[in-house]
């Protein structure tokens, strides 16, 4: 059975009029929500090619007015690189830290897999940040050690003026293939070459730098990107900066860094919002007061009306975390605890027993 296909204006959620600056802005905004580098929910990436697809057709004035009039039949027989090829996604997206640039987008999501060599597996390291740098954006250094192909030999693994020959025990395949018939059946046994361990080759004078095995261990230093209002847990992509490839001539993989916010110890993130608890005298509660509260620009003095409740929560308006992609900053929250004091002077006890006293009588601040 055939898998149905959203409309394209319905796939962005804009009207079959709307204008290129709508048809943009929906993009950008679903594309930020449903990247696979931000997003890692099951079915992120299925929608994400699914945006950029309906973009990459109605952003073109020709292509959306062939849909206009025939539908997907309209565009079938256009390829992905003329689907995309015009589209400067680096305009679109630039500065947040994503893939979103046009060479690695098709590569990674509209493109079959390259002939060759397979590519070298992808790394995960983690970057822990201050809240002010998630508030600021910038650079930050990352430092990293990993296997890269050997320098000396160009990952070879054949010493400079030399190279590896083919293995004649396996005609350079890296296995053996042994066949027998039975009952008209054939039955194969593959196994790996004893010769040349499943490389196809032989090195008969190895690097001296890598002893042969092609790559060494490299200590890297890389400076970060962080977009201003960074998620939490969201992976900035280093493409090239992964393992090599497990065979010469393969491209290496990516390094996926992931964003991790640094305890704080004046507050939580909570996405683009703070909260802190602050703790009040029980005075302060009763008859109110100003406070002075740190926040990520400095103090702010906010105002404790009288009788506020242990728990109440006091809101500092855009005092947050600015949101990723050029959203509405977050809100500062102050959770109040009323402290109640466990030791008393003897002022402090007499006032307080006046205070019960007069209670009783119906006359302190909590009759009625």
């Amino acid at each position: 059975m055939p898998t149905a296909r959203r409309d394209y204006y319905e796939a962005l959620g804009v009207s079959r009029d709307a204008d290129q600056k709508t048809i943009k802005d929906a993009f950008r905004k679903l594309a930020l929500q449903y990247h696979p580098d931000r997003n890692k929910e099951p079915g992120a990436e299925e929608r994400f090619k699914e945006i950029a697809e309906a973009y990459a057709v109605l952003s073109d004035p020709k292509k959306r007015a062939d849909y206009d009039a025939g539908g997907f039949a309209g565009v079938a027989g256009v390829s992905p690189e003329d689907l995309f090829g015009g589209i400067n996604f680096e305009d679109i997206f630039g500065g947040l830290g994503f893939d979103f640039g046009g060479e690695g987008l098709f590569e990674r999501f509209f493109r079959r897999r390259p002939a060759g060599p397979p590519r070298g597996a992808n790394l995960e390291v983690e970057l822990v940040i201050p809240l002010e740098r998630v508030a600021t954006g910038g650079e930050e250094t990352v430092r990293l050690r990993h296997p890269a192909a050997c320098a000396a030999c160009n990952g070879s693994g054949a010493q400079g003026g030399t190279a590896p020959r083919r293995c004649a025990a396996c005609g350079g395949s890296g296995r053996h293939v042994r066949s027998r018939r039975e009952a008209g059946v054939v039955f194969q046994q593959i196994t790996t070459c004893q010769t040349c361990g499943g490389r196809g080759s032989v090195i008969d004078t190895p690097c001296r730098e890598c002893q042969g095995r092609g790559e060494v261990e490299r200590d890297e230093t890389l400076t970060i990107k962080v977009p201003i209002g960074v998620e939490e847990g969201m992976a900035l992509r280093v493409p090239g900066h992964g393992l090599p490839s497990p065979q010469r001539g393969g491209r290496a993989g990516d390094l996926y860094v992931v964003i991790r916010s640094a305890p704080d110890p004046r507050f939580e993130r909570s996405g683009a919002d703070l909260w802190r608890s602050e703790t009040i005298a029980v005075t302060d509660a009763v008859l109110g007061a100003d406070r002075e509260v740190p926040t990520l620009e400095g103090v702010a003095t906010v105002k404790v009306s009288a009788g506020t409740q242990s728990g109440a929560v006091l809101r500092l308006r855009r005092k947050g975390l600015p949101a990723f992609g050029g959203g509405a900053r977050g809100d500062l929250y102050l959770r109040l605890i009323v402290e109640v004091p466990q030791r008393l002077s003897a002022e402090e006890r007499r006032l307080y027993e006046q205070l019960r006293e007069l209670e009783r009588k119906g006359k302190g601040p909590h009759s009625r």
